[in-house]
């Protein structure tokens, strides 16, 4: 799998682009963020999501619950806690 790097409006992280199975994921890496940047970068790629089509990952070196509030109308989400404690969160449009 290809990950191209991608610029997103209002994001102070690197985003990576990639294709698997006719859907799009872009994906960015918190785990070394402090808060707020991990919610503010969340919030702004989930503005790119046009289609069911797309998803936005991110890696949280905690589970981000207060973000699941402000996002739940219109974004659904999956998280895997990873081995090393680390959370990986797929976010959809609902």
């Amino acid at each position: 799998m290809h990950k191209e790097k991608v610029a997103i409006p209002m994001t102070t992280l690197d985003f990576y682009k990639y294709e698997e199975d006719g859907i799009t994921y872009y994906e960015f890496d918190a785990t070394e963020c402090s808060p707020p940047e991990p919610m503010v970068n969340t919030m702004n790629a989930l503005r790119m999501i046009q289609s069911e089509n797309e998803r936005v990952v991110g890696l949280f070196f905690h589970e981000p619950t207060p973000l699941y509030a402000k996002i739940a109308e219109y974004f659904s989400y999956e998280a895997q806690e990873l081995e090393n404690g680390d959370y990986k969160i797929t976010f959809k449009k609902r």
